[in-house]
């Protein structure tokens, strides 16, 4: 699969965040969920936007998933939970990233994730939560928006 190449005013964006090239994103599925079908969709779009993608496949661990964006260079790791256990899963990567000082790596996942759990999660610094019906374009849109971009 080729990589489209990005337009000039986001390769400026991203000079001035420090880093250039495509935004690097692991498009993972952590746990026991065997539906992967979103996260290909998810995985295609961000590729399509330009952006270079892992997908890391189906049955990762956390620890899998964090050696992976670790090792890929990534700037966010995309995690798809249908399974319910996204408050252990999300949890782990956030604190897997922090123990490894890699916690410039954002997290941002989506699936079937209660309303009342989103506030929760983000509070652990999962950075935006994307539930069924969410569009192909709201995340392409978000992690360009949200991906590489310095913070205060």
């Amino acid at each position: 699969m080729g990589v489209a190449r990005h337009d000039g005013a986001q390769a400026e964006s991203q000079a001035a965040a420090g880093r250039s090239g495509p935004i690097r994103v692991v498009v993972a599925k952590p746990g026991l969920d065997g539906h992967d079908r979103g996260a290909k969709v998810i995985a295609r779009a961000l590729r399509d936007a330009g952006m270079e993608v892992i997908y890391t496949g189906l049955h990762q661990t956390p620890e899998q998933i964090v050696d992976t964006a670790i090792q890929e260079d990534a700037d966010a790791i995309g995690l798809s939970i249908l399974s319910g256990a996204h408050n252990t899963l999300f949890a782990k990567v956030i604190a897997l990233l922090e123990e490894r000082d890699a916690a410039d790596i954002k997290v941002f996942g989506g699936g079937i994730i209660p309303e009342a759990d989103i506030a929760p999660l983000k509070a652990q610094g999962v950075a935006e939560i994307f539930t069924p019906g969410a569009t192909t374009a709201s995340i392409v849109e978000w992690v360009n928006a949200n991906v590489r971009q310095l913070t205060v």
